[in-house]
């Protein structure tokens, strides 16, 4: 069974809630990212007053790339995959084709796919490199820690 189908089958067991969201590289209104952070911790079973602190990735990624692809499969199922104590289930993973934007391709042509933790201010820290050999749920753990610290 290849990842796609595994998370395919995964998916199909879960909420629509804890599914990945794609974020398009432009702004979102801020009262749809408030209900959409809501949904997300409703369908984690969190009843919390003020809602969390949104869990946010970039992925820098160009067309063709088989360490992005691979990487963004194994993203995808790593956050479709339930029954883990390093749930990703709120995790907004934002993909940025890097050929479209000058200072992307600039910045990062030799080394995507680029993995960066969106800061509560706005700015991006980059993570450190994934080995494409990791296994979905050690991918979870590892991004899962990241928010943790």
């Amino acid at each position: 069974m290849t990842i796609m189908a595994a998370a395919a089958a995964i998916s199909a067991l879960l909420p629509r809630a804890a599914a990945v969201r794609i974020v398009a590289p432009r702004a979102r209104p801020a009262a749809a990212a408030a209900a959409s952070r809501l949904l997300c911790a409703a369908a984690a079973g969190e009843a919390s007053s003020s809602p969390p602190a949104p869990r946010r990735l970039v992925l820098y990624t160009k067309p063709g790339c088989c360490l992005c692809d691979g990487l963004k499969e194994k993203l995808h199922a790593a956050v479709l995959l339930a029954g883990t104590p390093y749930s990703l289930a709120s995790l907004e993973l934002q993909e940025r084709d890097i050929t479209t934007n000058p200072e992307w391709e600039r910045l990062y042509q030799y080394e995507i796919p680029v993995l960066a933790k969106v800061l509560p201010d706005g700015t991006e820290e980059i993570l450190p490199r994934l080995s494409p050999r990791l296994t979905v749920e050690l991918i979870q753990k590892k991004v899962s820690s990241v928010f943790d610290q």
